[in-house]
C-alpha cells in the first residue's frame, strides 16, 4: 500500500516522512508541497481529502 502512494509522490519529486502503526499508515510532506502532492496522488487514481 505504501508503495502506491509513494511511488507517485516520488515522481513527482516530493519529500515525504512515512510512520506506520499496527492499523494505519501515515504520509507526511512538507506544507509548500502540499499543492504537489495531492495533484500528484489524485493523478494517480486516489482519493485525497484535506483538513
Amino acid at each position: 500500500m505504501l508503495h502506491a502512494l509513494t511511488g507517485p509522490l516520488a515522481a513527482a519529486g516530493v519529500s515525504i516522512f512515512a510512520l506506520s502503526t499496527y492499523d494505519t499508515d501515515y504520509l507526511l510532506v512538507p506544507g509548500d508541497a502540499a499543492p504537489t502532492a495531492t495533484a500528484a496522488l489524485r493523478d494517480a487514481g486516489h482519493d485525497v481529502e484535506s483538513h
